[in-house]
């Protein structure tokens, strides 16, 4: 769901859009729930009031299956935690939630929903609180729909030595700051939850009657009403964000050297091709071809059960110096938004696959480098519908680089729902004018399969880039207007051949010093302070970090 480089809590683990910090999606299709139906009274700092904030009716939520719109009543706290994972998709893990309500004839539904990992720091809750619900509510409002009421989760699991009623007492300040926020906009919290260790306590309630002091269990996962009527309805909930993530994460494995070395010498041989005009379109036409040759064979594959079998599979069938060149060649960006054109239909799935398999192999000091094939597949993956995987993938992406222009515009419109079928529509258009590609010079070869792989102590099959020349001329920067694109704008026409080089210039961060190519404090990480954000969009970029983004 998201964007990592939020200010405040886990950059592993926020799902706050760095743009204005906030998300806020809708019930998703078939899952509209209902609120309380009656006012259980507000306190100034937001709270409910009473020692059972909860009408016998608390919530209701409808379904569409197969013999029209079934509804589910939601009547005790334990069901509202149970009903968590299926308004998300997934179990939020260290997480703090916020679920809107609103009133609909005289029933509240819940609306839109925001996570933000808990901070590991006491002194940023209070900053994490009021972005959590301004950006809710404003989200909201630009939906036309204020909340009237909300509901606070917060997830996470004890520490060593720790109880889960530990966790609930140190959690508490956390949730009395979101409460205060809640009231300071004149929206009650009707309910608010500590989830830990198998059991829940409410900040709203201290009868022990209902609320005992040590806890109450929740049910057993996918045993409720609510998770039979989703299941009936063919929601399906995810496992972790964390489960979802390690499917981008590179492999630290013993492959992991072999492929850092291949992106060693792939980038000394392509550096000086991309800065030159001509060589320039000669390596996207090559990575094109690998890629759609790899993309052939990744739909060839058999099958298997299991994200991690199939992504291990996936790895098997991609070769080091394969990988290497295709995460070089994507980082133009003229490349990487013909690549996007594989989005649907029977190219999306391999695609998504390749890009998966991409993102895991950006290693050490290249993760960097990982913005390209992370923000390609949460493009795809937005493309086919799935949301939750689209906003992780570019939440990773601007993990990896937060002025990666193409994921940030990507990762908004996903968040403000909009339709990705504009954005699809103007990239079949520059594929019908464009016409059918040319071949390449590889495009007639058999595919010789994917070079050494993991565990492979033999030489690759591919020969090794040579090191260009001491003579390789420089990268100049070049500066111009900048126009208004279509489809979240950055992905424009196609360039005039012999235009300048587009995209960044391939290069790892490193530490100062290193003997790594592109190595020293020219390709080293970014300076303090220094600003990034004026970069011209079609500009390759040096190792060195003036006051230029990516696109």
């Amino acid at each position: 769901m998201t964007n990592h480089s939020g200010a405040t809590g886990s950059p592993e683990d926020s799902d706050i859009p760095e743009h204005d910090r906030h998300e806020h999606t809708g019930p998703p299709p078939g899952d509209r729930a209902t609120g309380p139906t009656g006012s259980t009274g507000s306190r100034p700092d937001g709270g409910a009031r009473g020692s059972a904030p909860f009408p016998d009716d608390l919530a209701r939520t409808a379904y569409d299956s197969h013999g029209g719109a079934q509804q589910v009543t939601l009547r005790t706290p334990a069901e509202l935690a149970d009903a968590l994972p299926y308004l998300l998709g997934y179990r939020p893990e260290d997480s703090v939630v916020l679920v809107a309500l609103h009133d609909r004839d005289g029933r509240g539904r819940f609306g839109g929903r925001a996570r933000l990992g808990i901070p590991g720091s006491v002194d940023d809750w209070p900053a994490a609180a009021r972005q959590l619900t301004h950006g809710l509510v404003a989200g909201s409002e630009r939906r036309g729909t204020r909340p009237e009421q909300m509901v606070v989760f917060l997830c996470q699991e004890p520490g060593p030595g720790e109880s889960g009623r530990q966790v609930k007492e140190r959690l508490a300040p956390l949730a009395r700051a979101l409460r205060l926020e809640c009231g300071a906009l004149d929206i009650p919290v009707v309910e608010a939850l500590c989830v830990s260790d198998g059991r829940y306590w409410s900040y709203c309630c201290d009868d022990d009657g209902c609320c005992p002091a040590e806890g109450t269990p929740t049910g057993l996962p996918g045993t409720s009403v609510l998770a039979a009527a989703a299941a009936y309805a063919g929601l399906q909930v995810r496992g972790t964000l964390r489960e979802l993530r390690a499917r981008f994460l590179p492999r630290q494995n013993a492959a992991a050297p072999e492929q850092r070395k291949a992106l060693d010498a792939a980038g000394m041989a392509l550096v000086p091709r991309i800065l030159d005009a001509a060589g320039r379109l000669e390596v996207a036409g090559e990575t094109l071809t690998l890629a759609e040759r790899i993309m052939a064979r990744l739909a060839d594959a058999p099958s298997a059960s299991g994200a991690l079998p199939a992504d291990l599979r996936d790895d098997d069938l991609l070769g080091h110096e394969e990988a290497a060149a295709l995460i070089l060649g994507l980082q133009d960006r003229t490349t990487r938004d013909r690549a996007a054109e594989w989005m649907e239909g029977a190219e999306a799935g391999p695609a998504l696959r390749l890009w998966r398999a991409l993102a895991r192999r950006c290693v050490g000091p290249y993760g960097e480098h990982a913005a390209a094939p992370l923000a390609l597949a949460g493009w795809v993956a937005w493309s086919t519908g799935d949301e939750l995987e689209a906003r992780e993938a570019f939440a990773m992406a601007l993990g990896a680089d937060p002025d990666y222009l193409f994921a940030r515009l990507l990762h908004q419109a996903c968040n403000e729902g909009l339709d990705p079928e504009s954005v699809r529509r103007c990239l079949r258009t520059e594929r019908e004018e464009r016409g059918p590609r040319a071949p390449g010079p590889t495009d007639h070869d058999p595919d010789p399969g994917p070079g050494p792989g993991p565990g492979d102590d033999h030489e690759s099959r591919t020969p090794r880039p040579a090191v260009p020349g001491p003579g390789t001329p420089p990268l100049t920067r070049r500066h111009r207007a900048r126009g208004s694109g279509t489809g979240g704008g950055s992905l424009r026409r196609k360039r005039a051949e012999g235009s300048r080089p587009s995209g960044r210039l391939p290069r790892p961060r490193v530490p100062a010093g290193s003997t790594h190519p592109g190595g020293g404090a020219a390709g080293g990480a970014r300076p303090a302070g220094e600003d990034t954000r004026g970069t011209r969009s079609g500009e390759a970029r040096t190792g060195r970090r003036g006051s230029d983004g990516k696109e």
